[in-house]
């Protein structure tokens, strides 16, 4: 599940994107729904019918209908920046779980005793 609100900007970009993803090979196609993807967190499947062609006149679709919102630079931005904190949060959740399971190696603390091992041995 990707994110249903957007700058005018990004709306814009993902309408131009969705225009050249139409008329693209599908070497074209497929970066296009990558970019859109990671880029933008916007996936088409979130917003097609299965089998139909997303296009850019779906998109305008989706936004007069209120499936996709959009809002001001910097209500997206903070909103960017919440969900990276979130996604950042998680990641550190699950990497101190699996420290605590003995699933995998505190590489940071490994770097820290290899640091002080080396600055020793250099004295």
């Amino acid at each position: 599940m990707g994110r249903k609100k957007f700058s005018e900007r990004e709306i814009n970009i993902i309408r131009k994107l969705l225009g050249s993803k139409i008329s693209g090979n599908r070497g074209q196609q497929k970066n296009v729904r990558h970019t859109l993807r990671t880029v933008f967190e916007f996936n088409i499947s979130d917003f097609n019918i299965p089998g139909k062609a997303f296009t850019p006149a779906d998109l305008d679709e989706c936004v007069r209908r209120g499936r996709i919102q959009i809002l001001d630079d910097a209500t997206i931005e903070a909103m960017k920046i919440r969900h990276a904190e979130k996604r950042n949060h998680d990641k550190a959740l699950q990497q101190a779980e699996s420290i605590a399971n003995g699933e995998v190696v505190d590489w940071q603390e490994v770097l820290k005793e290899w640091n002080e091992y080396y600055s020793k041995e250099a004295e």
